[in-house]
């Protein structure tokens, strides 16, 4: 349920955000007592975004949601850039950040294993994803990962600096 309502609020202002110049990166509703409904962009041109890049971000979606109603009740609103030690989420991600270290969380386990850590080798064809664990390669269907990130490693941080990333 809340996958669904993630996709369909990222369809509904997907547009709005990419025609600001934008890409979306991330809609993640949590509900609750307080519910959050979490809309993660950064800029196309990849250069570093601003409070002002998120609050002009949050104007515009904001009116689009209002019309559109997805979220029944109260919530909280929040919008933010990936950060240095971002997640990877879209299969263009883990080519964009090859090289880097990254975590991942698969949905089922592998070989007894849910959790791997290692350095992000690229994206494939096939639709799988792979990193370089202790020396050996593993690949994993891109629709089998819970959750993947970035680790914050002084490469990272340094191809930052650089404007690398």
């Amino acid at each position: 349920m809340t996958q669904q309502l993630n996709e369909r609020i990222a369809a509904m202002i997907g547009p709005s955000v990419e025609s600001m110049g934008y890409d979306l990166v991330r809609v993640s509703f949590t509900g609750g007592r307080k519910a959050v409904l979490q809309i993660m962009a950064e800029r196309t041109d990849r250069t570093q975004m601003t409070v002002d890049d998120c609050a002009d971000i949050s104007r515009a979606i904001s009116l689009i949601l209002d019309v559109e109603d997805p979220i029944s009740g109260e919530y909280n609103l929040e919008v933010s850039s990936p950060g240095i030690d971002r997640p990877l989420v879209r299969p263009e991600d883990y080519d964009r950040f090859s090289g880097f270290e990254a975590k991942i969380e698969l949905e089922v386990p592998v070989d007894g294993r849910k959790r791997f850590r290692g350095e992000v080798l690229g994206a494939a064809e096939d639709g799988t994803v792979a990193i370089e664990q202790d020396g050996e390669k593993l690949s994993f269907p891109f629709a089998a990962i819970r959750t993947a990130k970035l680790v914050l490693t002084d490469a990272l941080i340094d191809a930052a600096e650089r404007g690398e990333i």
